[in-house]
């Protein structure tokens, strides 16, 4: 049932077509869509929200599909009590920084999903940002879908595009909008984890090349400190898709359920990249710091060598700095040049013997 719905919705997650757009619309200060579905089919002159919730419930057939960037308390006040949502998923809907989660109010189901961005650079520093995350909340019932965004990031316009290029689906009702928008979702953490593969990869070479800077330090803890948050929006994520998935939801029909046990094995391909990224950026950061470690022994090692070679003339001036009547040579002819030669030849059989050991 579900499957021609994700490709559908790959497809258009591919072109990259937003029908959404993250300003607001003049449906209203935070309406940035109100659209009347009936069998799959999109229905025009639907532009208020009591008339688009009047003619469905009226006829008994369709859904209406209301998406919302940022509404403030107020503006969603007055959807909530015309779709009679519960006062506590209201709040956490105007409110962002929720962890991804499903909540069943009576009949209406809330679910939370982060959304995430893969920032382009053209090369990561020690202050990149990497990774810019957003929010998605979904108000679903049995004759609405209601999408809340939150952030630049999670535009609905290539889900909404699919599922109308699907109309066999999308007269699933609203459980086919819930699924597509959580396909949606795990797909951009697939896609934004296969691309911080790049950086990491960027930076081991760097770690292990001949010339390793030590200042990949940096680099490698703000890696890190990406990869966090990605995982913070990701990793919370695979006990909502098992509750959509196993347990008996009303606005969830049984035979949807295996194929959010499709998206939550992509979601746990995502976190099993995001666990072993983590441990092979521990392992690059060890290196880092042994190699660190290393050149500076190396580094101690050569100032300890060119300091023994100058001690054997400054030993020498200096004995013979002390002025004294009676010292060896002190008046031969050729004493200057001789302590001079000598002095040269113990410099050159110490640096020698330093560069045999592999001192310098």
């Amino acid at each position: 049932m579900f499957s021609n719905l994700r490709r559908a919705v790959r497809r258009g997650y591919r072109r990259a077509v937003d029908l959404s757009h993250p300003v607001r619309s003049p449906l209203g200060s935070a309406v940035v869509n109100c659209i009347v579905y009936r069998d799959g089919v999109r229905q025009d002159g639907c532009a208020e929200v009591e008339e688009a919730l009047r003619r469905v419930r009226r006829t008994g057939e369709g859904f209406v599909w209301i998406g919302l960037h940022e509404p403030t308390q107020e503006e969603l006040a007055g959807l909530a009590k015309l779709f009679g949502l519960h006062p506590l998923a209201v709040e956490d809907a105007v409110h962002a920084h929720q962890r991804p989660k499903v909540e069943r109010y009576d009949d209406i189901l809330f679910a939370v999903f982060k959304t995430v961005r893969y920032v382009e650079h053209e090369e990561l520093t020690a202050t990149s940002d990497v990774v810019e995350t957003g929010e998605l909340m979904v108000f679903t019932g049995d004759d609405f879908v209601i999408t809340i965004r939150h952030g630049g990031r999670g535009t609905l316009g290539p889900v909404r595009e699919g599922l109308e290029a699907a109309p066999e689906q999308l007269a699933k009702g609203p459980a086919s909008v819930l699924h597509a928008i959580a396909d949606h979702v795990v797909d951009d953490y697939v896609a934004v984890t296969d691309a911080v593969q790049n950086d990491i990869d960027a930076v081991e070479t760097a770690v292990f090349s001949d010339t390793g800077a030590r200042g990949d330090a940096g680099r490698i803890y703000q890696l890190k400190r990406e990869l966090l948050e990605l995982r913070r929006a990701v990793a919370p994520l695979a006990r909502p898709l098992e509750q959509l998935a196993t347990q008996p939801i009303q606005a969830v029909p049984a035979e949807a359920r295996a194929y959010f046990r499709d998206v939550a094995d992509h979601l746990t391909r995502a976190t099993d990249q995001l666990n072993g990224y983590d441990a092979l950026l521990d392992s690059i950061l060890q290196a880092h710091l042994a190699q660190v470690t290393v050149a500076q022994n190396e580094d101690m090692r050569k100032i300890t060598a060119w300091a023994a070679i100058v001690a054997v003339p400054t030993m020498v001036c200096g004995v013979y700095g002390m002025n004294f009547d009676h010292m060896p040579e002190l008046h031969w002819t050729y004493g200057y040049p001789a302590v001079l030669g000598v002095m040269g030849v113990a410099c050159f059989l110490i640096h020698r013997g330093f560069r045999r050991n592999g001192w310098l």
